[in-house]
């Protein structure tokens, strides 16, 4: 396993959503105050530049702040981002036959489906995050076929 933390990578558009954004959803998304039992389920910020060290470290502060709670989220300087393994890509899609099927065919390269959009939304529409309205307003963007998108609908159900 090595030495590593799992994480994921956003590449955001700040014309779109600003740093500070994520970061109020990231802060809203998990207890900071969790400690952490292993390096590997760690909760960490990355910064790339010292604006948004400076961000990541005020909004960490005033999370400590706000709750009078000790907060172990690191914040610490971005250096490299590896990505898992294809069989941890797109897990629950993957596990659907139907969905991922149509997926392959849409995206014949593992690396378009993973980067997909699309596919994570997919994703985790499976494993029943979102809401019945999201997933009704975003099924006619998917790309997906009618037959694919029950199956959708019935998995995002299932777990619901």
């Amino acid at each position: 396993m090595g030495d590593h933390t799992e994480t994921l990578q956003i590449k955001f558009d700040p014309e779109k959503i600003s740093y500070s954004e994520l970061l109020e959803i990231f802060w809203s998304d998990h207890n900071p105050s969790s400690y952490p039992y292993s390096r590997q389920y760690r909760a960490v910020v990355f910064f790339h530049n010292s604006e948004q060290k400076e961000l990541a470290e005020k909004t960490r502060e005033e999370i400590a702040s706000k709750t009078g709670r000790n907060v172990y989220t690191a914040i610490e300087s971005f250096t490299n981002f590896y990505t898992a393994e294809d069989y941890h890509q797109k897990y629950y899609l993957q596990a659907n036959r139907q969905l991922i099927g149509e997926m392959k065919l849409i995206y014949p390269q593992f690396s378009e489906l993973v980067d997909s959009t699309a596919a994570a939304r997919i994703n985790g529409y499976v494993m029943g995050y979102g809401t019945p309205e999201e997933l009704e307003k975003d099924l006619p963007e998917l790309g997906l076929s009618e037959k694919s998108q029950n199956e959708l609908i019935r998995a995002f159900q299932r777990r619901n």
